[in-house]
């Protein structure tokens, strides 16, 4: 059985189709056919105006060209990766989304993103109903034994602090001897208590660990400064600190020594091996928003630009 993804997941309620981009649809196109699947000018994401690449587009597996479309899989909301734009409505955005508008203009083709609990989308890949999951997947040598994956970001654990960072945290060291929140049974938690012997070494009290049903208790706590730190995935600490308030309630430690996080590990979109002709394509449409800089800024445009990686590899977990 795969094991679940390390960080906190939610799940979706529903299964709702919702198609990649409301710019990449409603254009008028027969679903097969390839060359009018996305508009011929191109499409902007993140401030960029990309174009399909021809030999890109040539080098997709024919029954992809054919059906005019990859079916994606996503497991919505989960911030800043994929979320609902308005509540109640099936428009989504998102960073995992916005990189599916990106590949799909690259490629010449609709990324069509379908609502799909977690734990289900791997077999539900496996069962030939969709091509492909972006939904912050953790690439695993387990989980490569059924997909293949691409990668396009690292990202672990990140520190979240009130604006002006009071207590001058720079790094986990810093959070010996302090309050610091984390939600219950999740990775951040383990994290916390590894340190402890860290503490110890260096002579220092140890962390003192104040656990919370759900990490927006935690923040509550940060805000009343009942607790110095809260401890959560960098991507969400990024799209807090950007989003609460407005940006004027917290701020992200970034350490030199941990650009994507404590702990960080590759995440990837995962493709089925049925279509290992997709895989390279995506691969190296993924190298050239990296190239272009398109990576980046989506990243940037949800407040975790240091999670875009400089290479998009192939199955690069090596656990």
């Amino acid at each position: 059985m795969l094991h679940t993804h390390p960080w906190r997941r939610a799940v979706a309620a529903t299964a709702l189709l919702i198609t990649a981009a409301t710019t990449l649809s409603g254009c008028g196109a027969d679903p097969g056919d390839s060359d009018t699947a996305v508009p011929a000018a191109g499409v902007t994401v993140a401030g960029v105006r990309i174009i399909r690449d021809a030999k890109l587009h040539a080098a997709l597996p024919a029954a992809v060209r054919s059906a005019g479309a990859v079916r994606v899989a996503t497991d919505v909301p989960y911030a800043p990766f994929v979320m609902f734009a308005t509540e109640g409505q099936p428009e989504l955005t998102g960073l995992d989304y916005d990189l599916g508008q990106a590949l799909g203009a690259k490629l010449g083709m609709r990324f069509t993103f379908t609502a799909q609990k977690f734990d289900g989308i791997v077999p539900a890949i496996q069962a030939g109903k969709f091509d492909a999951v972006m939904s912050a997947m953790t690439d695993t040598k387990e989980r490569q034994q059924v997909l293949d994956f691409v990668d396009y970001s690292v990202s672990g654990s990140g520190i979240l602090v009130t604006e002006g960072n009071p207590h001058h945290i720079t790094g986990l060291g810093d959070l010996c001897g302090k309050k610091v929140g984390a939600e219950a049974a999740t990775h951040q938690l383990d994290v916390l208590k590894a340190h402890q012997a860290a503490c110890r070494d260096a002579g220092k009290e140890p962390v003192s660990i104040q656990t919370f049903p759900k990490d927006s208790d935690a923040q509550l706590a940060l805000r009343s400064r009942k607790v110095a730190a809260d401890l959560l995935t960098k991507p969400a600490a990024g799209w807090t600190a950007m989003t609460a308030d407005g940006g004027r309630a917290f701020e992200v430690v970034d350490d030199p020594e941990a650009v994507g996080g404590y702990e960080a590990t590759p995440n990837g979109i995962g493709v089925t091996k049925r279509l290992p002709g997709l895989t390279d394509a995506i691969q190296k449409a993924v190298q050239a928003l990296i190239d272009n800089g398109t990576l980046r800024r989506i990243c940037a445009k949800y407040g975790v630009a240091s999670i875009a990686v400089r290479e998009a590899t192939k199955n690069a977990a090596v656990s």
